[in-house]
């Protein structure tokens, strides 16, 4: 489900919240995968593959991507602006860039880095390494649902 909207109500939240939650799943899943292939970085870029897609379109679900910002009239940009500063939002209304992925990432760096330092242990490592992965995918793709989740509620006021 993709929209143009920023969702209203607190069903439609919700029910974006977790269509988005089921793609990290998915794409987590998929990442983790990769991150048994025993070769250093190999899974570094596959996390990073999966956050650059994987950002923009939960923001593109909640609304708020680039370009759908850029669509809405000047007063009602300015007040999804500041929403998404109340929210503290690192990546819901920007171009998701490498570094900005790699930003993000670095809220996670202790598992990442533990993730490389287990690849070198024979199959244990790669499951460790896989396990780290899908949770730290996780981890930084809930955040960023949940900074949307509180933009559309502080967008939305009365309807919460």
């Amino acid at each position: 489900m993709t929209t143009d909207l920023i969702p209203a109500g607190p069903e439609q939240i919700e029910a974006i919240a977790r269509e988005s939650r089921q793609l990290v799943t998915k794409r987590a899943l998929l990442a983790a995968g990769v991150a048994v292939i025993p070769v250093p970085g190999l899974d570094w870029l596959a996390d990073v593959s999966v956050l650059m897609k994987v950002i923009p379109e939960i923001s593109q679900r909640f609304g708020l991507s680039q370009e759908q910002l850029a669509r809405l009239s000047p007063d009602r940009r300015v007040a999804v602006y500041k929403a998404l500063s109340a929210a503290g939002s690192v990546l819901a209304g920007r171009l998701v860039t490498r570094t900005l992925i790699l930003r993000a990432l670095r809220l996670v760096g202790v598992r990442l880095s533990a993730q490389q330092v287990a690849k070198f242990v024979p199959i244990a490592g790669q499951a460790i390494s896989a396990v780290l992965t899908f949770g730290a995918l996780k981890y930084v793709c809930e955040l960023h649902i949940r900074q949307c989740i509180a933009v559309a509620r502080e967008i939305h006021p009365e309807t919460v």
